[in-house]
């Protein structure tokens, strides 16, 4: 026993140590799991989770009032005031948080949102000019920003540098954009540069289109960007993407397809050609106009019920949406069905909490 107290301190400095660590790039399952039960403490719509979770390492600083299309955020600190999480709020059960998702004609990643007369939103997303994001969630990111703003200034002021963004279906939406408004807010030295950010995005669906994609996963690279996606989860596969001939490269053999035709020396070949042409490129430009105008420009006018002094923005001729992050597959088998069976009374059966809950302690053996 004379060891003990010599074995206690060393014990001890070793706990604190490995508590106290920095943030580190790669999946961490055990901390996913960790940044995934808080966000699981502040759901609204899916109040699902058959147990409470533990608030573990982190407790709850902040929580921000309700703006926008119904947003709202919450601040959780590490208990070693080393790491602040910023946990976006997915869908609730308004109809002001659903029309945020179902606004989703695609907007420029550079603009300016006017979101209310006190709240006119500068926003750059990538210094891409393909790059497009979806508008609803846009606008709800420029809801947010204020307060988020504050909060970062304020706990850099106190020392907090390390930063982890999360959010569950619609808030992992939010969070791409936000690290997204981050980044290139640090660029413009808006934002200190030395933040340390790390991104976890479960149950994600789409934000933009497969340039914004690019642009993210370049800026999270080495292993700061994740989403998390259930394969038997449906939300992963919204919004509906068309793809059209002005979504592609410039350099491509397609968009100058028709001069290539027309230099066809037969003129039966010729003309069967651009006909087959004609049947696959005019219904993909059609059918984005049809999105456009309903996903956009009239789901706008919903927009404005629940927040009267909004503009609507010029809207961009794309709905190619793709999805983004480093991708961590969280592949169901048999015995997943038989405690998550497809369930067409249920939609949202597997892309609960629960769900996501059950296949990270089956996959990687945390819970």
């Amino acid at each position: 026993m004379k060891h003990f107290p010599f074995l206690f301190v060393v014990f001890t400095f070793f706990s604190l140590a490995v508590f106290a660590q920095d943030l580190k790039p790669g999946f961490d399952p055990a901390e996913f799991v960790e940044i995934l039960h808080l966000s699981g403490t502040r759901i609204d719509t899916f109040k699902t989770i058959d147990h409470t979770p533990e608030y573990r390492d982190y407790h709850l600083a902040y929580t921000s009032p309700v703006v926008g299309m119904d947003n709202c955020w919450h601040l959780w600190l590490r208990n070693d005031n080393k790491v602040m999480v910023i946990s976006l709020r997915g869908t609730t059960g308004t109809a002001s948080s659903w029309i945020e998702n179902f606004y989703a004609a695609m907007i420029p990643a550079v603009g300016t949102l006017r979101i209310s007369d006190s709240n006119v939103f500068d926003y750059k997303f990538s210094d891409n000019p393909k790059v497009m994001v979806h508008v609803g969630w846009a606008v709800g990111i420029g809801s947010l920003m204020p307060t988020i703003e504050q909060k970062i200034h304020e706990y850099y002021a106190k020392g907090v540098k390390q930063i982890i963004i999360t959010g569950h279906s619609q808030g992992a939406a939010l969070a791409f954009l936000l690290r997204s408004y981050i980044h290139y807010q640090q660029q413009a030295n808006m934002l200190p540069k030395d933040l340390v950010i790390k991104t976890y995005c479960s149950a994600a669906p789409k934000p933009g289109n497969q340039y914004y994609a690019y642009d993210y996963e370049f800026i999270t690279r080495d292993g700061w960007g994740y989403t998390i996606v259930n394969t038997a989860d449906w939300v992963p596969e919204v919004p509906f993407a068309i793809q059209t001939i002005n979504d592609f490269n410039e350099l491509n053999p397609f968009t100058h397809a028709k001069k290539f035709l027309r230099k066809q020396k037969k003129f039966l070949l010729r003309l069967y050609l651009t006909h087959a042409f004609n049947q696959l490129d005019k219904p993909t430009r059609k059918a984005q106009r049809h999105f456009e105008r309903y996903l956009g420009r009239r789901a706008g006018t919903f927009v404005k019920k629940f927040m009267p002094q909004y503009h609507q923005p010029a809207y961009a001729a794309s709905n190619n949406f793709v999805r983004a992050g480093s991708p961590i597959i969280l592949q169901p088998d048999e015995k997943y069905y038989n405690y998550f069976p497809n369930n067409t009374t249920n939609i949202f059966m597997h892309h609960h909490h629960d769900a996501y809950f059950y296949l990270m302690k089956k996959i990687y053996g945390v819970e």
